[in-house]
């Protein structure tokens, strides 16, 4: 895997893909969960498979987050979804994260491991969420929350995943 590209192995057969082919495949409505689908990727793939790429179908996710870009994009590079290894879990939210990251929360396993992303303070803006969250949205709000979802995608892309996610370290046994 490089900065501009996710690697998977599927029965021996190398598959690369770009931002640009996870968005194509969604067709473009949720910019910004395809960009945390590409991020989320780019930081747990070598966190959970460091010496090569990974098998893409023994990739699975737990998530609170259901947002079609995000599951789309996810799709496109491990069939987790088409395969039920991608589970939308309302209990996986995290109200102790804040509002606005609560329900940004990616476990994320690999042949038996598993790493648990949390997407960092500042990414996620309020208004973003209030027009998210906002079923009766009127045109103008409409028009202004798919320049946020873009400029949430262009923020997220423009920095590292390491930048973008944190790794919750598993709690300790006592």
């Amino acid at each position: 895997m490089t900065d501009s590209y996710l690697t998977v192995l599927d029965h021996g057969r190398r598959l690369t893909f770009s931002f640009e082919d996870l968005l194509k495949y969604h067709g473009g409505g949720s910019p910004g969960g395809v960009a945390q689908a590409f991020k989320v990727f780019q930081r747990a793939l070598p966190l959970l498979s460091p010496d090569a790429p990974p098998q893409r179908r023994e990739i699975s996710l737990r998530t609170p987050f259901g947002g079609p870009g995000f599951r789309d994009a996810f799709e496109l590079v491990t069939r987790a979804v088409s395969e039920d290894r991608f589970v939308v879990d309302a209990e996986l939210v995290r109200p102790d994260l804040g509002r606005n990251r609560e329900q940004f929360v990616f476990h994320v396993a690999y042949r038996g491991n598993t790493v648990t992303l949390l997407i960092r303070n500042g990414l996620v803006r309020d208004d973003f969420i209030d027009l998210l969250l906002n079923e009766n949205r009127t045109a103008a709000q409409d028009a202004h929350f798919e320049t946020l979802k873009q400029d949430f995608a262009d923020r997220l892309m423009a920095g590292s995943a390491e930048d973008a996610y944190d790794v919750e370290e598993p709690a300790s046994a006592t």
